[in-house]
């Protein structure tokens, strides 16, 4: 992975959302090339990543841990790692972890790509026979019954 300058670059790499095929093959090279991959958990990630041979040492970067992590990560960077960010399943930031590592990345001055990929809300609302040309994400709806009828 060719880094033109001396911080690295932040990568933000969409990830299937329950079919391992459904990856990108720039998703999988940078997966590869990175020297750190920052993933919501390692364990469920590791499947992922044997799956495609891909042998980039992961490191923990989840809700409970991202404001700690953070600070490390950015200084990685700034040290001219290149970190690609996953999550789970989807893309990072998407009701998924890793805003406030994005948002420290910015912050820095630290170039952040986004790598798409799968989108779950995008290939559901492709099948539900809807209108296509306008609608609203909004994330995970409130649970309670009080919380959830003034979001609807």
């Amino acid at each position: 992975m060719e880094n033109h300058n001396s911080e690295g670059t932040l990568f933000i790499v969409a990830t299937p959302v329950g079919n391992l095929e459904d990856i990108t093959f720039r998703a999988v090279r940078t997966l590869k090339e990175v020297d750190l991959i920052a993933a919501e958990d390692t364990r469920h990630s590791k499947k992922l990543l044997l799956h495609y041979d891909i042998e980039t040492k992961l490191i923990s970067c989840h809700e409970h841990n991202e404001a700690d992590k953070t600070p490390g990560i950015i200084n990685h960077l700034k040290n001219g790692l290149n970190i690609a960010l996953i999550s789970d399943a989807g893309t990072p930031t998407i009701s998924d972890p890793g805003y406030k590592l994005v948002t420290s990345a910015a912050k820095e001055g630290i170039t952040v790509i986004p790598i798409p990929g799968c989108n779950a809300a995008i290939a559901g609302l492709s099948v539900a026979g809807l209108p296509t040309d306008s609608f609203l994400f909004l994330g995970f709806l409130p649970k309670k019954k009080q919380k959830l009828q003034p979001t609807l």
